[in-house]
């Protein structure tokens, strides 16, 4: 199993890294198009759909993904559009997980699959804008969800004694979000020192919402960021719970499912490029 884990983490990133580094943007933009299509088709199983119209859900995800991408918005997408998604995982991830695995079912199916067909094409939107603003802004914003889910399983291993939803993923504590906060908030901090000795404030997503939102609300709003990261992971755990499903998929060997491994990142990007708005006019 861990070698599987680690064979499939060396092709993926083999596959991403180059395309990150390239002056052009469409290999970084098709290779994502294709990974978040296939959630989409995950999506459709997870919901109890078909072979038929979970593949429908994966094509539609990338037609919305290509229409996007051809009327110019993975480069200049309104900005009405990260707060409208905002509201939405704010307001659908509070009732999702207040209702809970048993109540997920008793939402209508088509309204169940449209909400994982947006934000998975809203997070795609996110990404491809998100790259556009520079590669250290990407992997600024990408590194809160990476070191929040770090620092939550090695926290919640060492401190974990108050469980955070038990009825939905029991292996997941309060401590462990503290010590992911945390953190993300002492990679922001000598991130953003870096960034004064390289008089490169406002790259990154730290040194923008610092420059923008000031000290006191810049540190708050990355702090709802890692609370999003953790409501789209609970979201995510919610419905495989519910479709009595452990993983998404088996599409990446050791890891589950596409989705297993973007949860935290579909709300987190739509919002980080809310929050990256911040102040602009």
């Amino acid at each position: 199993m861990l070698l599987q884990r680690i064979v499939t983490a060396v092709v993926l990133l083999g596959l991403l890294l180059p395309t990150l580094w390239l002056s052009i943007e469409w290999p970084f933009l098709a290779f994502t198009l294709l990974l978040l299509a296939a959630a989409g088709w995950e999506w459709g199983r997870l919901n109890g759909y078909g072979m038929a119209a979970s593949l429908a859900g994966g094509a539609l995800v990338a037609a919305g993904c290509v229409l996007g991408w051809m009327v110019g918005w993975t480069r200049a997408a309104p900005a009405a559009l990260w707060w409208v998604a905002t509201a939405c995982w704010v307001l659908g991830g509070a009732w999702a997980l207040k209702a809970g695995p048993s109540g997920w079912p008793r939402l209508p199916r088509t309204l169940r699959w449209l909400f994982g067909i947006g934000a998975l094409w809203v997070a795609w939107m996110a990404l491809a804008s998100a790259k556009s603003w520079g590669l250290v802004f990407l992997v600024s914003t990408l590194c809160v969800v990476w070191v929040a889910d770090i620092g939550a399983y090695f926290g919640g291993r060492r401190f974990g004694r108050r469980k955070l939803a038990p009825t939905i993923s029991p292996g997941k504590s309060w401590e462990g979000v503290y010590s992911g906060a945390i953190g993300v908030l002492l990679m922001a901090g000598i991130w953003l020192t870096v960034e004064l000795q390289g008089e490169r404030v406002g790259a990154s997503l730290f040194g923008l919402l610092w420059q923008q939102a000031g000290t006191v609300l810049g540190t708050l709003m990355l702090l709802a960021l890692v609370g999003m990261s953790v409501v789209g992971d609970l979201v995510e755990s919610l419905v495989k719970r519910a479709a009595g499903a452990k993983d998404s998929s088996r599409l990446l060997p050791g890891h589950g499912g596409v989705l297993d491994r973007v949860d935290a990142l579909l709300p987190t990007l739509p919002v980080a490029m809310a929050f990256g708005h911040w102040g602009v006019s």
